[in-house]
């Protein structure tokens, strides 16, 4: 497959924030894709864009011509888009450049884009469904929400498509004992089409544990950490690392939560590590810990301090990058969760990434348009077999 020439654009995210489209001009026709932003981020992911999403745009227009003389073969020739744009953009624009690259070589070769990853793929990841939500991603008038950012459900079902309705009849089932149980609900959804709440995470777990399925939640601990301490507001107390740890200790017991995504700060690999060997059957999940990084994975297997790990493609733009950290987890048996990012476009290549790549779950929100998207793609090749 040969490219002909690139072109980039801004297009706006379900945040209304600004995010980058790159289009390809191939001899088998024209693609594009997009890439989403995050608003919760870790601080050792790569940079979204070289220096700004105006300069990438402009690096790209800059680089077109360059990728005339190269061959994409396979998967592995994404190395050749890389080496040529390697230091000029950030990993958003590279997400969404190769990308669109994975979509003309599978026209080229009548395959779906997870056949160019693994043509032998069977097993679907089970869905993580974010039904309620507070820190970063959520508001309340006031200004009363939880302190953790996600809280999830996460149906056993023999389908995708079994998974998809059960969540979304739940989180209807949730807006009701919302209704009963918090005085200040008003209907409203979040960022990610998650319900907004006034109730902090206690309350929020005894709504949630009604629906009678397993449950987790992404605490985002980082949002709310500084000098030391995890600073909560809902109600107003500061913990200590091993006061955070009682304190996830008792949720994870009195709750039987399922699932725990970020319990402490992106540097606490020591604390990861003893809530895993405290609750060995539990997921203990990295996500700002690990940010789709090979080195900071690594460290995270070798110091026993998670049993799975998110995976979000623009945290480090190169599928070649993301193909490493899935062999790295599947080597030393750690969970793979593929996962959208708050601010989201109508881009459902992140369901191809994830089945191709052999995730374990999928964590893309319960409805919403941009959201849905993913799951039906998920669904629709899931149908094919």
């Amino acid at each position: 497959m040969k490219i002909r020439g690139v072109s980039a654009k801004e297009l706006l995210n379900s945040r209304k924030d600004k995010t980058i489209l790159i289009s390809i001009k191939t001899n088998v026709g024209n693609f594009s894709a997009s890439s989403p932003t995050g608003k919760s981020t870790g601080k050792h992911e790569k940079k979204s864009y070289k220096k700004s999403l105006e300069e990438d745009i402009k690096s790209i227009k800059k680089f077109s011509d360059y990728f005339s003389e190269e061959e994409i073969e396979n998967f592995g020739d994404l190395r050749r888009i890389e080496d040529i744009v390697d230091g000029h953009v950030g990993a958003n624009t590279l997400f969404a450049l190769e990308s669109a690259v994975l979509k003309a070589l599978a026209k080229e070769q009548k395959k779906e884009v997870w056949e160019l990853i693994n043509s032998e793929a069977k097993a679907f990841p089970r869905l993580v469904g974010n039904c309620i939500g507070g820190g970063k991603h959520s508001e309340t008038k006031n200004e009363r929400n939880p302190d953790f950012q996600e809280f999830l459900l996460i149906p056993e079902s023999k389908t995708v498509k079994e998974a998809f309705e059960i969540n979304k009849k739940s989180k209807e089932n949730a807006e009701d004992f919302l209704n009963i149980e918090d005085k200040n609900f008003e209907n409203k959804k979040n960022d990610e089409s998650a319900w907004v709440t006034s109730l902090n995470e206690r309350e929020v777990f005894d709504v949630l544990k009604k629906l009678n399925l397993p449950l987790g939640v992404d605490a985002a601990s980082s949002s709310f950490y500084s000098r030391k301490k995890y600073s909560y507001k809902n109600p107003m107390l500061k913990r200590t690392d091993e006061e955070q740890l009682g304190y996830l200790s008792n949720l994870i017991k009195n709750f039987d939560l399922f699932y725990i995504e970020d319990p402490f700060n992106e540097e606490n690999f020591e604390d990861f590590a003893k809530l895993l060997k405290k609750f060995p059957d539990k997921l203990i999940v990295g996500d700002d810990l690990t940010v789709t990084n090979y080195k900071r994975t690594e460290k995270a297997i070798k110091m026993k301090s998670i049993n799975a790990i998110i995976v979000k493609p623009n945290q480090t733009g190169s599928l070649l990058e993301v193909k490493k950290v899935c062999k790295l987890a599947k080597e030393n048996n750690i969970k793979i969760i593929f996962s959208h990012r708050s601010g989201e476009t109508e881009e459902t290549i992140l369901a191809d990434l994830a089945f191709g790549f052999g995730a374990d779950f999928f964590k893309c929100g319960i409805e919403g348009d941009v959201r849905e998207g993913k799951i039906k793609r998920l669904i629709e090749i899931e149908n094919s077999f």
